[in-house]
């Protein structure tokens, strides 16, 4: 058993939602407790929960697409399928995979002007011989979801899953969805070297100060704090912050990868607002030019066949057209997470090797097949 969140705990988790977590001095005031005590918090819970809080990227203005891949490995190619999928540069996520698919899940942030190299790289994939079947969704930029006190409860101290509510939430919400999920209506790259930078270093912790960026730099702070304010802020290079945590034990907890697909945009809009303050959601993001959304969530194995029916339900009454899931494979090795790229972002864009990722992709599957000869 890993412990558990108190409600203390919870509110203060929330309110580094709301204010970021590079201001804990507002966090204590908004919650009227001592700046201590919302540090020696944030310490206790960080490796009893998992939690970390990292800058989520607004690829969009940094001229990248997201591009979600699910890949079914040919049988004892998994690994091999785990190795291929890294010789891409442009990966920001990966996971191995079971359920739906014995294979991998991985998340790419591709150059706006390679969406069709990086569809050739998949392909290639394909025609080695290491999947027997990939499906490829291009994204707008993931939505976060950080923990609120919604579903907790205060006398308890416990998470609830009210599902029979949840479903009767989703026809009363608004069909106005954030810009996180609107198809952009382009991909401009509104930064410059030093706020790709900057991105970089708060995507590995929120919480690092301006003065160690100018140190790496080798800047003044008030350059880079000018281009923190002036530009990742005001040009809109940073979606928000993401407290990361595994509010629930996780010896007995799965974290999974779903696809959500309806008939009409209402039925989307209003399913995907009703996951957006839910303490199983990670990430929201609407597949371009679909009625469709994608999603990780995170969710106790006891509560995942309820949602699953509740889904079902959703189904039979005809608002959800159809729903896929694969399970991640959380263990030591089994995934990856990296920064956007930041080294192949050159005289103001973003260098994107094709050449090279397809000889690296041949290159170790000729390696693997020599190994197994």
């Amino acid at each position: 058993m890993q412990g558990k969140l108190d409600l203390v705990d919870v509110r203060i988790i929330e309110s580094l939602g709301q204010s970021g977590p590079r201001n804990t001095t507002e966090v204590a005031k908004r919650l009227e407790m001592p700046r201590g005590t919302v540090i020696s918090r944030i310490k206790r819970m960080s490796p009893l929960f998992n939690l970390r809080m990292n800058a989520s990227v607004y690829h969009t203005n940094i001229g990248l697409k997201k591009t979600v891949v699910l890949a079914k490995a040919t049988p004892g190619k998994e690994q091999l399928l785990f190795d291929c999928l890294k010789t891409n540069d442009f990966y920001i996520y990966l996971s191995r995979c079971f359920g739906m698919y014995e294979g991998c899940i991985a998340i790419y942030v591709t150059p706006r002007d390679q969406c069709d190299e990086f569809k050739q790289f998949i392909q290639e994939i394909e025609r080695l011989g290491v999947v027997q079947k990939t499906e490829l969704f291009w994204s707008t930029c993931f939505h976060t979801v950080n923990p609120t006190t919604n579903w907790f409860d205060s006398e308890s101290e416990k998470w609830v899953f009210p599902w029979d509510k949840w479903i009767q939430e989703i026809h009363t919400q608004t069909t106005d969805l954030p810009y996180t999920l609107v198809d952009p209506d382009d991909f401009p790259v509104k930064a410059d070297a030093t706020d790709i930078f900057i991105l970089k270093e708060m995507e590995k912790d929120a919480t690092v100060p301006l003065t160690d960026i100018a140190r790496k730099l080798g800047m003044t702070p008030q350059n880079v704090r000018h281009h923190y304010e002036m530009h990742v802020l005001k040009r809109g290079l940073l979606e928000t912050f993401q407290i990361g945590i595994r509010p629930f034990d996780r010896i007995v907890s799965d974290m999974l990868f779903f696809v959500f697909k309806f008939e009409t945009r209402e039925k989307m809009a209003k399913f995907a607002q009703s996951l957006l303050d839910k303490p199983f959601v990670y990430i929201v993001g609407k597949i371009l030019g679909q009625n469709a959304v994608v999603s990780q969530v995170y969710l106790p194995r006891v509560e995942f066949r309820n949602f699953v029916e509740s889904l079902s339900k959703l189904a039979r009454d005809g608002y959800l057209e159809s729903y896929d899931y694969v399970f991640q494979d959380l263990n030591p090795g089994k995934w990856l997470r990296q920064t956007i790229p930041y080294e192949y972002f050159i005289d103001g864009s973003w260098a994107y090797d094709h050449d090279k990722h397809i000889q690296n992709l041949r290159g170790l599957v000729k390696s693997n097949l020599k190994m197994l000869s």
